[in-house]
């Protein structure tokens, strides 16, 4: 007879695999895979009562309402103009460079995310400023989807992240220690992509018109009226490290702030706010579904001791940090590209950071490497909601935007790597600032 463990272990497994293959939602396939597979450890009835338990557990959390407020802050800043003064800023920083539209949205993307903390509310914002103008300026409406899909994505790393809170809650690190250490890799990650622009701009010399000349005092007037929305993050980010209040603490005064300033611009009526609040809601539910039946699943794996299995069998087969580290990336990228970073983290933290932690592998380097290996799954198919939402801007099918997106792809897969086995880009930044 098999014994109970490996069998919890299957049925989990072939649960998720079934549930991803049928189209199931990934909360459902994990919370009902969660139960069955507990069933023959504990028996039905316990099963589902101690589930249910660990799912209002796993959300019944003080640091976890950051997110929902981050993500009311970031639909606050959607609807209020914001958007469009980080793309004229990002403008006096690339104005003179080649492909400067393409070269702009990057740079914009790359100050949105880092002001919202979500790559598909930064798709979404900036491809609706920019798309538009790209084509009329030549540019292949493909690449200039895939140029917004490839770097909306550089806000999950730049502080604030929701995707660090949901780590840290995991791995019980600290928050602003995994804000610092995503600011190098963020970076990064923007820089990739405005390589692949600028080798995609001197391939075609002469048909990409960049901006006009933006005079001393122009720029100056532009940046300015970009300050207020660059401000919240020295407020957010600035008042986690002095101490001042608390990741969920700063949520509240993010939301706050941005709707000062939407009301401030004008952009937001108090009409609209029943209905921002309902998106900010809506997608809070889903998160919030995710952490809970993920919660209950690390729950069942702990119970069946299948990250021990694992640890087990990783560190029977090498004892090589350089190599556990590459296993992990190739198993990030798979999990990835099926399954949103969330449940991802809170399934496979659990399993890899024992292994790691036992090979001296620093928990925020390890921290930095999962979110930016499990970012580059929002932008890739079949279920990247960042690459769904870019080419539905783009008022294309997913497919073309895909053929223009694989340089962008190996330029992020190579800075990946370089912020994998360099632990230092990761750590610096948090060593030297004492946190």
């Amino acid at each position: 007879m098999m014994d109970p463990n490996t069998l919890a272990g299957l049925i989990l497994l072939v649960g998720i695999i079934f549930g991803i293959v049928f189209s199931v939602p990934i909360a459902i396939s994990i919370g009902v895979s969660s139960v069955l597979a507990a069933t023959p450890l504990i028996g039905i009835d316990q099963a589902a009562l101690m589930t249910a338990q660990r799912m209002f557990t796993g959300i019944n959390s003080f640091p976890l309402l950051a997110i929902p407020l981050f993500v009311l802050a970031g639909v606050i800043m959607n609807n209020g103009g914001i958007a469009g003064r980080l793309v004229d800023a990002a403008k006096v920083v690339t104005g003179r460079m080649p492909a400067s539209l393409a070269q702009t949205t990057v740079v914009a993307n790359g100050l949105f995310g880092a002001v919202s903390g979500a790559a598909v509310a930064s798709a979404a914002a900036v491809g609706n400023v920019m798309h538009a103008r790209m084509v009329n300026e030549n540019y292949d409406r493909r690449f200039a989807a895939a140029v917004n899909v490839a770097s909306a994505p550089a806000g999950m790393l730049i502080p604030p992240s929701n995707t660090f809170i949901v780590y840290s809650l995991v791995s019980s690190t600290s928050i602003a220690a995994l804000f610092m250490a995503g600011l190098i890799p963020g970076i990064l990650w923007v820089l990739a992509c405005m390589i692949v622009v600028h080798l995609y701009a001197r391939k075609q010399p002469g048909k990409l018109k960049n901006f006009e000349r933006v005079s001393f005092g122009d720029a100056l007037k532009i940046i300015w009226r970009a300050v207020p929305s660059l401000l919240m993050i020295v407020i957010v980010v600035g008042g986690i490290l002095g101490g001042y209040f608390t990741a969920t603490e700063s949520a509240s005064i993010a939301v706050v702030y941005c709707l000062i300033l939407s009301m401030i611009y004008r952009t937001i009526r108090i009409r609209e706010l029943p209905g921002i609040l309902v998106d900010a809601s809506r997608t809070t539910a889903i998160v919030m579904l995710l952490v809970a039946v993920s919660t209950a699943l690390s729950f069942v794996m702990s119970f069946a001791r299948i990250p021990d299995l694992i640890a087990s069998s990783v560190l029977g087969f090498t004892d090589s940090p350089a190599v556990v580290m590459l296993i992990m990336l190739i198993i990030l990228l798979v999990v990835g590209t099926f399954m949103d970073p969330t449940p991802a983290i809170l399934i496979f933290v659990p399993i890899f950071l024992p292994i790691t932690t036992e090979l001296g592998i620093d928990p925020i380097h390890l921290g930095t490497a999962f979110v930016m290996a499990l970012s580059i799954g929002v932008i890739t198919p079949p279920v990247g909601n960042v690459l769904f939402v870019g080419a539905r801007v783009a008022r294309l099918r997913i497919e073309p935007v895909i053929s223009r997106l694989w340089p962008f792809l190996v330029a992020i897969l190579i800075a990946l790597i370089v912020v994998a086995y360099i632990p230092a880009l990761s750590t610096w930044l948090p060593t030297t600032m004492g946190l």
